[in-house]
């Protein structure tokens, strides 16, 4: 598993999310106050989910999956994620905005 580097050059910020594994489909399901709620088709099995989700939201984010790094949770659904490149109210903004149509199933 890749290790967040100590310091990053430009904004960053840190994301806590809670992950739905073996889902229909990706997706944002919205916010559960400040943690984000995803779900990814992958099982979690082998890492596999990880992969998915940080590829997901570097994909929804504009960013590259280098840039999106799994901190804490390799193993559970609530996970802490670092992103570089962007401040915590960017990628609030930029989420938002990706929010999927079944969230509320």
């Amino acid at each position: 598993m890749p290790v967040a580097p100590q310091s990053a050059p430009g904004p960053h910020c840190t994301l806590g999310l809670k992950v739905i594994p073996n889902a229909p489909r990706d997706g944002i399901a919205g916010w559960l106050g400040d943690t984000l709620k995803v779900k990814i088709h992958a099982p979690a099995l082998d890492g596999r989910a990880n992969a998915a989700l940080t590829d997901f939201l570097a994909d929804k984010l504009g960013l590259p999956r280098r840039a999106v790094v799994l901190v804490r949770g390799g193993q559970s659904r609530h996970k802490v994620l670092r992103i570089d490149g962007l401040t915590l109210d960017t990628v609030r903004d930029r989420l938002g905005a990706c929010r999927t149509s079944s969230a509320g199933s």
